[in-house]
């Protein structure tokens, strides 16, 4: 079993920033990489950003400058620096782990339930 679990969310005004946080848990024996989606109303789900456990990093084109990842191999953690939000970044923000449970196991993707942001003045 491998719980994924989001926090940080909330409503801020456009120009604030937010931290997600984003934490795997369970059986693992190693992650992959981890990355976040996010889901506005009546719109398909977007990759925002990823990260690998090397830290090589990828961002969607609207959140390059703005928005920076980071993981804590460790603590099985990852983050998300939300900068100079906009109304547009309003969404559910959706966290995956992709994780092997065992040495033989090809690793799959493991979600969260996600965690609401609002940016609206």
């Amino acid at each position: 079993q491998v719980q994924v679990v989001e926090s940080g969310g909330g409503l801020v005004q456009p120009g604030e920033s937010l931290r997600l946080s984003c934490a795997a848990s369970g059986t693992i024996f190693i992650i992959n990489d981890m990355g976040w989606y996010r889901q506005a109303p009546g719109k398909e789900r977007e990759l925002v950003a990823t990260i690998t456990s090397l830290s090589r990093t990828d961002y969607a084109d609207f959140v390059k400058d703005r928005f920076t990842i980071s993981m804590d191999n460790a603590k099985m953690s990852m983050y998300l620096q939300m900068n100079s939000l906009k109304p547009d970044d309003t969404a559910v923000y959706y966290c995956y782990a992709d994780v092997k449970v065992a040495f033989w196991d090809q690793g799959r993707h493991y979600w969260g339930q996600g965690t609401q942001v609002t940016v609206s003045s």
